[in-house]
C-alpha cells in the first residue's frame, strides 16, 4: 500500500514470519521493494533461506549490527557484495572494527570482541550527569584501556564478511570454552515446536551450566521428548559444550524496547546478583517476574 523500497524489522519478527509459513513473495505485489534491513539479534541462515525464497526473494537482505548509542552500525550491507547465507556482508565505511582476543591484540581468526579503534563522527563523547567521565570510560573503554568495546562476540570472515556470536557480557563459558549464544539459538529457533528461547550460563562449583529457558509454540508443551529434541539437535548441530544442563519452559523472554533479548537481567536473576536492572527499558518486564517464578520452581534460584 505505502509502496515501500527499504523496509527495517528485526531478525525476531523475519523468524516469526517463517515460523507461521507466510509467503509475502506470492500475496503481496513487491516490484517496488528494494531493500530488507534486520537487526535487533543475529539472523538465522534459516531465515537468510525464507527471505529469499517465500519472503522477498528480489531483494538485498541487509543484516546489520551497530547501536542506538552511535546511531549507526559497525557492519552492515552493500549492494557492491554478494549476500552470504548467516552472514553480514562487510564493515561500514570508515569503521575501523575488529576483533579483539582477550590479550587486547586482534585475532587472525576464530571470534572475539567487536571493537573499533578510531572514533567515528556519530559515537558518544560524555554522558550526562557524568561530569568525571566515569560511567562513560565504564561503558566502552574499560574492557581494552583507550580502545572502544561494543559488546559483541563476533568473527570477520576471510572475505570480510562478519558472524556475530551475541553479547560477549552473555557469552558463556562452560568447562572453559567460550560459546555465543547465537550458537544455541541458531539450532533451537527452527524447531517448530519452540516460539522463542533463551539462554543463559549459571556459575556453578567453578564452572558454568548452560540453562535454556523455552517458550513453546501454540498447543505445545515442553515434554521430555522435546528436551531430547533440542538437545540431539544443539549437540549435532553446535557441540556437546553447547548442550544445555536445564531446560526451563517459560510463558515469555523479556526483549528491550528496540527488539533484543535480554539475556544480561536473566543472568544476574540466575547468578544472585543485586545489581538493579532497568526495567523501564524493558518491553515486557513481567516477563523477568515469570522466569523468577519458573526458576524457583525448579530449585535454580540462588540460596
Amino acid at each position: 500500500k505505502e509502496r515501500v523500497t527499504h523496509y527495517g524489522t528485526s531478525a525476531r519478527f523475519i523468524a516469526g514470519c517463517r515460523k507461521a509459513e507466510l509467503q509475502p513473495a506470492k500475496n503481496l505485489d513487491q516490484s517496488h521493494l528494494r531493500v530488507v534491513f534486520s537487526t535487533g539479534s543475529p539472523l538465522l541462515p534459516e531465515d537468510y533461506d525464507w527471505i529469499y525464497t517465500d519472503g522477498a526473494p528480489n531483494v538485498l537482505l541487509g543484516s546489520i549490527a551497530g547501536g542506538t548509542d552511535i546511531c549507526g552500525c559497525f557492519v552492515g550491507s552493500t549492494p557492491l557484495l554478494p549476500v552470504r547465507r548467516g552472514e553480514i556482508q562487510c564493515r561500514f565505511l570508515g569503521v575501523d572494527a575488529v576483533a579483539y582476543g582477550d590479550d587486547g591484540q586482534p585475532v587472525s581468526e576464530g571470534r572475539g570482541e567487536l571493537v573499533c579503534r578510531q572514533p567515528l563522527p556519530s559515537m558518544p563523547v560524555s554522558f550526562w550527569q557524568d561530569p568525571d567521565g566515569e560511567r562513560y570510560r565504564d561503558a566502552y573503554f574499560n574492557t581494552f584501556p583507550g580502545v572502544w568495546a561494543h559488546g559483541d562476540f563476533i568473527e570477520f570472515t576471510e572475505h570480510g564478511g562478519a558472524i556475530i556470536y551475541g553479547r560477549s557480557d552473555a557469552t558463556l563459558n562452560p568447562g572453559g570454552v567460550r560459546i555465543g549464544t547465537a550458537e544455541i539459538y541458531r539450532q533451537v529457533e527452527t524447531v517448530d515446536a519452540v516460539k522463542d528461547s533463551l539462554v543463559v550460563g549459571r556459575q556453578i562449583d567453578g564452572d558454568v551450566e548452560v540453562v535454556l529457558f523455552v517458550v513453546p509454540a501454540e498447543g505445545q508443551t515442553v515434554t521430555d521428548d522435546l528436551v531430547k529434541t533440542l538437545k540431539t539437535r544443539i549437540r549435532e548441530g553446535a557441540s556437546p559444550r553447547h548442550v544445555p544442563k536445564h531446560i526451563v519452559e517459560v510463558p515469555d523472554i523479556p526483549y528491550t524496547r528496540s527488539g533484543k533479548k535480554v539475556e544480561l537481567a536473566v543472568a544476574r536473576l540466575i547468578n544472585g546478583s543485586r545489581k538493579a536492572d532497568n526495567r523501564d527499558a524493558l518491553d515486557n518486564p513481567e516477563a523477568l517476574d515469570r522466569i523468577r517464578e519458573r526458576l524457583a520452581q525448579a530449585g535454580l534460584l540462588p540460596d
